[in-house]
C-alpha cells in the first residue's frame, strides 16, 4: 500500500470527521469512529494529529473557511438593493438545502467551541469570518445598486448574520421552504431600509 503524505492523511481525517459529526453528532465523533470512516488505522490518526481535540479544532477552521465560499449575491446591474439582498439570502438558503447535514454539523461545532473556554476563540473567529463575508457582500450590493448604507456596515452585517442563523435553525427544525423564503423577503426588506441614495 502506498504511503499517504501527512497533509493528505490530515485532509482525509478532517473530511471523515465532518461526515461523522454530520451524521451522528460531535459526541459520537470518537477517534475510532473517525478512522473507521476514513478507512485508516489508529496509528495513522496519531501520525497526523496529536489528539481528537486537535482534529476537531482543525475541522472547525476548515469548515469555516468553506462557509466563506458560500453565497455572494448574483450582482446583476439594474437590480435594486432589496432585490440583490433577497437574491443573496435565497442563494444562501439553496446552499443550506443542498447539504443540511453540513450546516447542522456547523451548529454543533459552534456549540462545542462555546462549551470549552479554550475553544471560545474558534467560535469568535467563526462569526468574525461570517461578519466579514456579510460586510463584503453588503458593500458590493450597495455599490451595484448605487446606494449608501446609513447604518455602519458592520452593524448591518451582524443583522444579516443573525437573520441567516435564524433561517438556518428554523429550517433545519421544520423544513418549511415557503417560511424560509418569507424570512428571506423580510430580511431583505429590513436590511434595505438601512440604506438610502448616495
Amino acid at each position: 500500500m502506498a504511503r499517504i503524505p501527512a497533509s493528505e492523511r490530515r485532509a482525509a481525517l478532517i473530511e471523515a470527521a465532518l461526515r461523522v459529526v454530520s451524521r451522528r453528532g460531535i459526541a459520537q465523533a470518537t477517534t475510532r469512529a473517525i478512522v473507521a470512516e476514513a478507512g485508516m488505522s489508529l496509528a495513522s490518526f496519531h501520525y497526523a494529529f496529536d489528539s481528537r481535540d486537535e482534529l476537531i479544532d482543525e475541522l472547525i477552521i476548515t469548515v469555516v473557511a468553506r462557509e466563506q465560499q458560500a453565497v455572494i449575491p448574483d450582482l446583476s446591474p439594474g437590480q435594486s438593493l432589496r432585490e440583490l439582498l433577497e437574491s443573496g439570502i435565497l442563494g444562501y438558503f439553496e446552499h443550506l438545502k443542498a447539504d443540511p447535514e453540513h450546516e447542522q454539523a456547523m451548529l454543533e461545532l459552534t456549540q462545542y467551541a462555546l462549551r470549552s473556554p479554550e475553544r471560545h476563540p474558534l467560535a469568535r473567529a467563526q462569526y468574525a469570518r461570517y461578519a466579514e463575508l456579510a460586510e463584503r457582500s453588503l458593500e458590493l450590493a450597495a455599490s451595484v445598486a448605487d446606494v449608501a448604507w446609513r447604518v455602519p456596515v458592520p452593524e448591518v452585517a451582524r443583522t444579516l448574520v443573525a437573520f441567516t442563523d435564524g433561517l438556518t435553525l428554523t429550517w433545519l427544525v421544520d423544513r418549511d421552504d415557503d417560511a424560509a423564503r418569507a424570512v428571506a423577503q423580510a430580511a431583505a426588506d429590513a436590511l434595505s431600509r438601512m440604506a438610502g441614495p448616495r
